[in-house]
């Protein structure tokens, strides 16, 4: 019995010295792989300093490695600023709290382009990774070091290694004999080959001893040469960026020009495809059910790496997608139809403006007042002769005026003789007295003068078609009161969101329109006003006029053209110059290089070129008005007939005016005698 507890208590000393033997080991060995990993952290980050690659350093990390960033890590490695988080095990990082998100943003807002995360909790970083993908907390295109986890591999997380590929993971091999050294693999993602179920990642080098074994360049350039990958790109038809030739069936427009672009200088085959539904999804909305349609759809679902459709460089695009630097601008504006209103009948008044207008009637009026003054002062002054030499009795009485000052004795006759000369018709007699001869020779210039104006302008209005109303400005188009839409949603709130009453008022009458076509054929009835791009407005232009143009010519087309529907007119205001771009997946790594290459594109003139190949067609095919001929048509000379049928009713006024004057004045008079007129206004005009 005491022997056999003997040897129990010693196979209890040797059970409890061999396990503190083997916790000690484990301690042991543990810190010397923080050891490990601290100098290869200080490896890494000097490395980058030297190639002024490092702008700021973000570290990430929980209480388990916080001890790898010592005092030793920060006083070996070169000055770089950085800002440091350190992350409760307990915390949901896919909601992460104040005290982590906000330095997470200064960290993007600072510009910081190195990421340090060393967390041992797997899912608690793949949480942190899709937080920050999502709502561009974390810049994806930065250079990330963190340690290999396979739970940082599942098919769920695929799409995060589309995104950052600048990353280098960090995996210990412990030692596998006693003669064998400890050592850590640095691998990458494998970008740009697809990840195809299983995520496997690229040996980069290897650091064993204190030092890099093959000492390449861990970060280095995946996207200059994608080694001919198939990139998924979904287009949408949109002249003058991508344009569908139905003849050939090929794809052609300034965008596709781009594309071929940059897959012969980024090495890649773009494979073209359209979305579902395309004429009617378009660019595509955001569904009841969260998600989206359209081309919009295909890249919040990862299904295309880039969009090509005259993709506007607006807040909800840049949203959704990652947008290239903008390669043109394009003017955003309403087509309206013309000739709301004929003003054939102004055309006597066209000639001068409002205020020319008003200039002539003024002098009109002063200058038979001045001759009418002139008149009287000539009467007055041979009266007055006559009287101071005492010759009343040689005087001849008689009515009229002296010669000439007839003319104008009388104010009406003054107005009446100064008009005719305004229409070049000569007086009867020239008046006497100096001064209003002198007034009426340089009056006389004057008419010349004026009527001359008034004849040049007369025969090229009525030589040249008659001008074309039209709306050219948003105060037009709501003074006009018709309708007005586009497409999409955001096109309404965009003018929702105006800060003056105008796009205020177009907002309240603002509809959404899928169909161009449609719209095109509101607008020629003179009821709508449809908004997009210039080049695009130019387009339903062109392509309504021609088919137009081609169902007249046949004789048993099936349409029949309304001669009362409007030309279609571009306004020549631009609501708004939009910058145009094109699409990639969100946070895309190929957008920095590409920008750079689209940016050489735009500078060399190659986008000009382009845009103007994709609009020749439709400006060749825009047949401008016939040779006009300097030929007079009844329309022209309505405002002849408007003229006639003024004089006609003021001159039937006139003769009412003098018939009731006739019967219920003059034959009223007790003095009246109809056998004997001649008597009757003698002695009324020696009455008066």
């Amino acid at each position: 019995m005491a022997g056999a507890l003997v040897k129990l208590v010693i196979l209890i000393t040797i059970v409890l010295s061999s396990t503190v033997k083997g916790d000690v080991g484990a301690i042991v060995e543990d810190l010397q792989i923080r050891k490990d990993l601290e100098v290869l952290l200080i490896d890494i980050l000097n490395g980058l300093a030297r190639n002024d690659a490092v702008t700021c350093l973000t570290i990430i990390c929980d209480d388990v490695y916080l001890n790898v960033f010592e005092g030793a890590l920060f006083i070996r490695t070169l000055d770089v600023p950085y800002i440091m988080i350190v992350v409760e095990d307990y915390e949901d990082l896919l909601s992460p709290n104040y005290n982590t998100l906000e330095p997470l943003r200064q960290a993007r807002n600072d510009g910081c382009n190195v990421y340090a995360i060393l967390m041992a909790n797997g899912l608690q970083l793949t949480r942190l990774l899709k937080f920050g993908d999502r709502y561009r907390v974390l810049d994806t295109r930065a250079k990330y070091i963190m340690l290999h986890d396979v739970r940082l591999f599942h098919s769920n997380l695929h799409f995060i290694w589309k995104r950052i590929v600048n990353v280098v993971f960090i995996k210990y091999h412990r030692k596998v004999s006693s003669k064998s050294e400890a050592w850590f693999e640095l691998s990458t993602v494998p970008f740009p080959n697809p990840i195809k179920g299983i995520f496997i990642s690229r040996r980069v080098d290897i650091w064993k001893n204190g030092k890099l074994h093959y000492g390449r360049d861990l970060f280095a350039d995946k996207t200059g040469d994608l080694n001919g990958e198939l990139l998924n790109v979904v287009y949408f038809d949109h002249l003058p960026s991508v344009v569908i030739m139905k003849s050939s069936n090929k794809v052609g427009g300034v965008e596709i020009e781009i594309l071929n672009t940059l897959a012969q200088k980024m090495r890649f085959q773009p494979k073209l495809y359209q979305s579902i539904d395309p004429d009617k999804f378009k660019w595509g909305q955001k569904l009841s059910n969260g998600s989206y349609s359209g081309l919009l759809g295909e890249m919040v679902h990862g299904k295309a790496d880039m969009a090509l459709g005259n993709l506007q460089y607006t807040p909800n695009h840049l949203e959704l997608t990652d947008l290239s630097i903008p390669y043109t601008t394009q003017c955003w504006t309403f087509l309206t139809p013309e000739a709301l209103s004929d003003n054939s009948w102004k055309t006597l008044i066209l000639p001068f403006t409002l205020y020319m207008w008003i200039a002539v009637l003024m002098v009109l009026f002063v200058t038979g007042s001045i001759f009418y003054g002139l008149a009287m002062y000539y009467i007055n002054l041979l009266d007055y002769r006559a009287d101071s030499v005492h010759v009343k009795k040689q005087k001849i009485h008689y009515d009229a005026k002296p010669v000439g000052l007839y003319l104008f004795g009388e104010i009406t006759n003054s107005i009446l003789y100064t008009y005719g000369m305004l229409l070049v018709v000569s007086l009867p007699k020239l008046p006497t007295g100096w001064s209003i001869r002198l007034l009426t020779g340089w009056y006389w210039l004057y008419c010349i003068l004026l009527v001359v104006s008034y004849r040049a302008s007369m025969t090229a209005i009525l030589a040249n078609p008659a001008p074309r109303v039209t709306i050219n400005t948003l105060k037009e188009l709501v003074d006009s009161k018709i309708a007005c839409g586009g497409w999409g949603e955001e096109t309404k709130v965009f003018f929702q969101q105006s800060l003056d009453e105008i796009g205020q008022d177009i907002a309240k009458m603002f509809v959404e329109v899928n169909d161009p076509d449609e719209a095109a054929r509101k607008v020629a009835k003179g009821v709508f006003a449809y908004y997009d791009s210039s080049d695009y407005l130019k387009y339903l232009s062109v392509k309504r006029k021609n088919d137009m143009n081609f169902n007249n010519s046949t004789i048993n087309a099936s349409f029949s053209y309304n001669s009362n529907e409007r030309n279609l007119h571009i306004m020549t205001d631009c609501v708004v110059n939009i910058p145009i771009s094109i699409g990639f997946h969100k946070n895309s790594p190929l957008k920095p290089l590409a920008d750079v290459y689209i940016r050489r594109i735009v500078e060399v003139g190659l986008v000009e070129k382009w845009l103007n190949d994709a609009m020749y067609r439709i400006r060749s095919m825009d047949t401008t008005e016939e040779e006009v001929k300097a030929l007079i048509n009844l329309k022209k000379l309505y405002c002849a007939f408007i003229a006639l049928a003024i004089g006609y009713t003021i001159s039937l006024f006139c003769l009412f005016g003098e018939w009731l004057h006739w019967h219920y004045i003059v034959m009223k008079d007790p003095n009246f005698d109809k056998y004997a007129l001649d008597i009757y206004y003698k002695n009324k005009n020696k009455k008066t």
